[in-house]
């Protein structure tokens, strides 16, 4: 159990002690009772130190976490609350706390309406009553699109993943004419672009499946899940998007950007690898270091003219063609018009 966890079972002891009316409580008995909730929380022998003890008694009476309890010491042995009706539990808030509050309020708001937060709703009403939380409307905006295709996918997804059940996936990519099935191990869930994404695996390969692809789901409970122990800040952490390779190694991708788009660039890197290699009155020369996949291809193509990739030279080579393929498409369209 982490030590954050043993002080909030400790003040809560502590607390439960302190208001009771009806009982004395030495400093030992205070140990023996934080020791004794610590056991039944961990199920194990837990022994608290008396200068533990003294310590979180010391900080509930401080400003330190807005407690400032007030606890007393009668007949120079026991301890109390010197007010009979004080709890930490009842703690008042002040003006700025219910604003921020407030405005927490209203950014889980634009939340409700998915399907994998609906379980929050009767949170977030509960929250905006005990804080009178003003109707206002929201300041700010998240951009979300609960019309996408495969969103109500997620909740069994997320279920799967937390449990680690085995999936059979129906699930039919752009260019299949008729869906096939996949026996999968779901890891981990991934957005980007305001597109969802299942990083799965089978057979120690991983795949990556879009849930607005996915035709159906049935849960395979007479199969082992094999857990890859994946940490998605770790896992996509040489990307652009969510294709990962386990074998490409990171490239460096050298790019420049004119003067008057590179500072959207740097302001908003295309990866936390991003650094500026020279700067001129033309424009400015980007690094990162990344693998080269489809997302990172299509995210450099959408600057159009105002940028151009020096290395490595396939990718360079890569881009020169899709722009003379666009720039045929637009003569051939020229042609038909004076036709």
């Amino acid at each position: 159990m982490s030590s954050n966890k043993n002080a909030l079972i400790r003040y809560k002891t502590l607390d439960k002690c302190l208001k009771n009316k009806y009982r004395k409580y030495t400093l030992e008995d205070l140990i023996d009772e934080c020791s004794e909730a610590l056991f039944e929380f961990e199920g194990k022998e837990s022994f608290v130190s008396k200068r533990t003890v003294q310590l979180d008694l010391q900080n509930m009476r401080s400003e330190k976490f807005g407690y400032e309890a007030p606890i007393e010491v009668y007949e120079r042995k026991y301890y109390r609350y010197s007010d009979p009706d004080y709890s930490i539990h009842n703690i008042s808030v002040n003006e700025s706390d219910l604003k921020a509050m407030n405005n927490a309020v209203q950014i889980l708001k634009q939340f409700k309406d998915f399907s994998m937060f609906k379980e929050m709703n009767g949170v977030i009403q509960k929250l905006e009553d005990s804080i009178h939380a003003t109707h206002q409307k929201s300041i700010i905006h998240l951009d979300k699109n609960e019309q996408l295709k495969g969103l109500e996918h997620i909740d069994i997804l997320y279920d799967a993943i937390l449990h680690k059940r085995v999936l059979t996936i129906g699930y039919r990519s752009f260019k299949a004419r008729i869906s096939d099935s996949y026996v999968v191990h779901p890891q981990l869930l991934k957005e980007f672009n305001n597109r969802w994404f299942l990083i799965c695996s089978n057979k120690h390969n991983i795949y990556n499946l879009a849930l607005d692809r996915m035709e159906s789901i049935r849960i395979e409970e007479k199969i082992d899940y094999v857990d890859l122990n994946l940490d998605g800040d770790e896992y996509f952490k040489d990307i652009v998007g969510v294709t990962v390779s386990r074998t490409m190694a990171p490239r460096n991708v050298v790019f420049f950007v004119d003067s008057s788009n590179a500072p959207y660039v740097k302001t908003k890197p295309l990866h936390k690898s991003q650094e500026i290699v020279s700067e001129t009155e033309e424009g400015t020369v980007f690094r990162i270091c990344v693998q080269l996949n489809y997302e990172l291809e299509r995210l450099l193509l959408g600057f159009g003219e105002c940028l151009i990739v020096h290395k490595p030279r396939k990718l360079r080579l890569r881009l020169q063609e899709k722009f003379k393929a666009g720039f045929r498409n637009y003569e051939q369209l020229v042609i038909e018009d004076e036709g």
